[in-house]
């Protein structure tokens, strides 16, 4: 955006400079100079205003990423990126691998309940002195609990309730992520289509300036007509920027959904 402002900064200034050339040669009145220089001011205020949110931007930046040199500059932008091609499975989903884990820790609890149902066989072996006939005797014995009243019912069915919770958490999740999948495939789609079509309104737009541009210095067109020729321009090219803008947001979306970064293959 401070880009797009210091351009329309620049074709704001030369306009109002071959106004003031035309008033000066006496083809225009003194108030269409006055006018091109008030429109130069304006575009000098945008400018000045969008430089600072840039800068306040980069300084959130900084302090996010907490690098220790503060940041003015970005080599690469990505709204001029690619949004990656081809999807993920909707298993790859950090939501439906979350649910997943629960649900076969859920399944573990069952099969442990299960084993703590089985009864304790215990073994002892010993020594035991008679001391009236002067005999030692080795003994031998087996305790197994009969689980007649009691037999982990409780804990089995507490365990296997909470499996089918889980399992049904874990459908809910694939449903959820596959619902909000193909919301934001149509809205990447939609965003690219919307790139496309503001890129051609851009080259539309800078044709007719340039022609009204001719025109003016021409005498042929008044200042009017430029001034609605390049605010079209400018309104374009904001448009431009506002597409990759949701581009991006699109692109950014469906990554989260499948678990990779953004612009990126899958992790």
């Amino acid at each position: 955006r401070a880009a797009l402002a210091e351009e329309t900064l620049t074709l704001t200034v030369a306009d109002a400079r071959a106004a003031l050339a035309l008033v000066e040669e006496g083809r225009e009145p003194l108030l269409r100079g006055i006018q091109g220089e008030a429109e130069a001011a304006a575009a000098r205020a945008t400018r000045d205003e969008a430089v600072a949110e840039r800068d306040a931007a980069y300084a959130r930046l900084t302090a996010v990423a907490m690098i220790p040199a503060p940041v003015t500059a970005i080599d690469a932008s990505l709204l001029d990126e690619t949004p990656a091609t081809g999807g993920s499975a909707i298993e790859d989903a950090p939501t439906v691998r979350v649910a997943e884990a629960q649900r076969t820790a859920a399944e573990r609890r069952v099969d442990v309940q299960r084993v703590q149902a089985r009864p304790d066989i215990n073994a002892s072996v010993g020594i035991r002195r008679f001391e009236a006939e002067d005999a030692t005797a080795l003994t031998f014995g087996i305790s197994m609990p009969l689980p007649l009243f009691d037999r982990n019912r409780g804990n089995i069915d507490a365990a296997q309730a909470e499996f089918r919770a889980a399992d049904a958490r874990l459908m809910s999740a694939r449903q959820e992520v596959q619902a909000d999948r193909a919301a934001a495939v149509a809205r990447l789609a939609a965003s690219v289509s919307r790139v496309s079509a503001a890129d051609a309104g851009v080259t539309a737009a800078e044709e007719a300036y340039r022609l009204s541009r001719i025109g003016f210095e021409a005498g042929r067109i008044s200042q009017v007509e430029l001034r609605i020729t390049r605010t079209a321009l400018v309104n374009a090219r904001a448009a431009a920027v506002d597409a990759r803008l949701a581009r991006v947001r699109a692109e950014i979306d469906l990554a989260r959904l499948d678990g990779r970064a953004p612009f990126q293959g899958a992790l």
